[in-house]
């Protein structure tokens, strides 16, 4: 048999490793989201669980939402939720399906640079199913990762098709490809910001393999760089920024987040070759890291010093640690965003940078023919350790429960883990073990918002009310200008029957973030439900001109249009209503109400029927149509609805009495009779059934019930 052509095995080995990652991935199809950013990023988000939609589009691109800005994040969300709404599955899967293919995107890439097919398809298998990417992949609101990646990677490709096709006669190639991946850059900047390093990974790349330093001088290779770089320093300044304003910005002293820094640099090459006790949080320690971060710094600069020394002969050396070390500079904490010390998901596209130094080192020195088969063995074998050790953890994700539960085995002081555990407890009716938890979250760091919140949320269902209150006023306080968290609090608050602290929480919200929809939404509602209806109406008109895509925005602003007798302009918001969503029983059911109370009895049928529909076995549905029917002379349709109401709902007055009226108007007095006697059966005291009775029977003395 012939040996395959290098285009047959290059076809080979991208089935190799699009089947082994669907394959090791595929339990993440049956997870659920958890509740760490799940929440704000997919399921509590109005702008993103209501599908894709110009409004939405609008908004991801003006959004600093959870202290970020990447608007095509916020856009694949969307897209999700139009394909899948918030079936969990649909959303892991299209992660799944980014990193496939980033995997093989990274193949094509690193083959094409340096055409070490072997070695191009071991780095890609580690990047697939090393155990330090799965947090990337099966988390689902970390789509920004996979997103980025998959931008980042097109656009390294572009440039490096730009790079070949600068020789040929025809330049008009290689111009495209560049504007192709200052354009694809661009859209990775717009995914997630951290990929601001790629100009220093082109320079890299231009060392090695691409070698164009022995061809241009380093400052010509610069301003080439030059558009690149002015994007990289565009998206640092606007993720500063946004982050700044959103009170994500840590303000632990610099001398403690460099040596943070320097340390976690160990931590991630540690774990990157002995992936063990990974978790989806990692605390600050409690101890000083002077002594650990000046060891760290020692072995960096001495690493650096081999490498660069060596880098003649072995220039991915160079290439591989300065692409790990560079790469994760925006992510490793000198200016420190959130409260983690590090995290598994910071090492997706840097963790690249070692697995090419390791493969290219050990083939070099292990690669001639005594010493390939074991070469051979020992890449097989580490392969199916990873994916064995990826596997074990894809498990922890399976839930909140899991997944907090075994953050809080690996690791200590972890009060996020606590607290997450504890809400996910609670939430699953454990509000005992839900209570330990929190009150750890609490007592390791009492400054921790979501901590004080979910500690009051299970003080509440333990009859706590005072403590609880106390603990939503602390996590207020605690929680300042973060106007997600402020709307939060106002929900449970509003939830709980507290309106005048819920309200205080949606208007701090507003403040905050003068786009916040839900936030004017939440607080119409409350203004409603006070018979201030000049203020509902006012604050629910904000909610549906920030999101006129938003069906409960326009039901909300409608039922309060309805109540100030605004029949007309409640009608519209109705419609508009339906329309959005065609399966939304109570904006049908109020716009036939509307329709009705407009005598317009002909267009309000078929929305009382639409509720039938929906709502087959709901008798009150059922009495609503046949009545609409009744009122509209059409007596056949409805007795056939009020008989179906009773059968549901037996011994209803209402629905005998008009039942017997319908049976009135068809002549069926017999019937009509019978349902008046069961009427007044019910209630006695019945002036009209009585009458109306009494009419038929003087007609029809035959009819009369003889007496006893």
């Amino acid at each position: 048999m012939p040996a395959p052509s290098r285009k047959q095995l290059t076809l080979a080995i991208c089935f190799g490793l699009a089947a082994g990652t669907l394959a090791l991935y595929f339990p993440i199809l049956s997870h659920g989201f958890v509740n760490f950013d799940d929440d704000a990023y997919i399921t509590e988000n109005s702008h993103v669980n209501h599908g894709l939609s110009w409004a939405g589009i609008a908004w991801a691109f003006k959004s600093g939402y959870a202290s970020n800005w990447h608007p095509l994040t916020w856009i694949s969300h969307m897209v999700d939720c139009q394909l899948f709404g918030l079936n969990p599955a649909g959303h892991h899967l299209m992660n799944l399906l980014f990193h496939t293919a980033n995997t093989l995107l990274l193949f094509i890439l690193l083959n094409q640079l340096t055409g070490a097919i072997w070695r191009s398809a071991f780095v890609a298998a580690l990047f697939a199913w090393h155990p330090l990417h799965v947090e990337s992949v099966a988390w689902a609101s970390e789509r920004k990762d996979v997103l980025s990646a998959f931008f980042w990677m097109l656009a390294l490709i572009a440039y490096v098709r730009c790079v070949k096709t600068q020789s040929s006669a025809n330049r008009a190639p290689a111009a495209i490809n560049y504007l192709l991946s200052l354009l694809l850059f661009t859209c990775g900047l717009m995914s997630k910001p951290t990929v601001v390093t790629l100009p220093f990974v082109l320079l890299l790349l231009d060392f090695w393999p691409l070698q164009r330093l022995k061809a241009s001088t380093l400052q010509r290779l610069l301003a080439e760089k030059i558009p690149f770089f002015a994007l990289s320093v565009a998206g640092c300044a606007v993720t500063y920024l946004v982050q700044k304003n959103g009170g994500a910005v840590s303000k632990t002293p610099f001398s403690f987040r460099v040596e943070n820094a320097l340390w976690a640099y160990e931590r991630y090459v540690a774990k990157t070759f002995w992936p063990s006790d990974l978790a989806i949080f990692y605390p600050f320690p409690a101890h000083g890291l002077l002594g650990l971060a000046i060891i760290s710094a020692l072995l960096l600069a001495l690493f650096s010093v081999i490498f660069i020394f060596l880098c003649r002969q072995r220039p991915y050396l160079l290439v591989g640690w300065f692409w790990f070390l560079g790469m994760l500079v925006p992510a490793i904490g000198v200016i420190q965003v959130g409260s983690a010390s590090m995290a598994d998901r910071y090492d997706y596209l840097p963790g690249i940078g070692l697995f090419i130094l390791v493969t290219w080192t050990l083939a070099d020195l292990l690669g001639s023919q005594p010493t390939k088969a074991f070469l051979a063995s020992a890449a097989i074998a580490t392969l199916f350790a990873c994916f064995l050790i990826s596997l074990h953890q894809i498990g922890y994700w399976r839930n909140s429960i899991t997944l907090f539960g075994h953050a809080l085995q690996v690791t200590t002081d972890n009060y996020v883990a606590d607290a997450c555990l504890g809400q996910a407890l609670n939430a699953a009716g454990h509000e005992k073990e839900a209570l330990i938890f929190c009150e750890e979250a609490v007592r390791i760091d009492p400054d921790y918002p979501p901590g004080q919140s979910f500690l009051g949320a299970v003080l509440w269902k333990t009859g706590d009310t005072n403590q609880a209150l106390a603990c939503i006023d602390r996590a207020a306080t605690l929680a300042g200008h973060n106007p997600t968290f402020q709307y939060g609090l106002g929900k449970f608050l509003y939830e709980h029957n507290y309106p005048d602290k819920a309200a205080a929480r949606f208007s701090t919200a507003i403040d905050d973030d003068p786009d916040f929809a839900e936030a004017y939404n939440a607080l119409g509602k409350i203004f409603w439900k006070e018979g201030k209806l000049p203020q509902s109406i006012d604050q629910l008109s904000k909610a549906v001109a920030l999101q006129p895509r938003n069906p409960e925005f326009h039901y909300d602003l409608g039922t309060a249009l309805l109540a100030a007798s605004k029949t007309d302009e409640a009608v519209s918001e109705f419609s508009k209503a339906v329309q959005l969503r065609p399966d939304y029983a109570l904006a049908h059911d109020n716009l036939a109400v509307a329709l009705a109370d407009e005598g317009k009895l002909p267009e309000a049928i078929p929305h009382f029927a639409k509720v039938v529909q929906l709502q087959p076995n709901d008798p009150d549905a059922r009495f609503s149509l046949g009545l609409a029917y009744l009122n509209n002379r059409q007596p056949a349709e409805a007795a056939a609805q009020f008989s179906e109401e009773l059968r549901l709902a037996p011994n209803q007055t209402r629905g005998h009495y008009r039942l017997a009226q319908a049976m009135a108007r068809q002549n069926d007095f017999p019937n009509a009779v019978a349902q008046y006697y069961q009427t007044l059966k019910l209630t006695p005291n019945f002036p009209d059934a009585k009458t109306e009775l009494d009419q038929i029977l003087a007609a029809h003395p035959e009819l009369r019930k003889p007496s006893n």
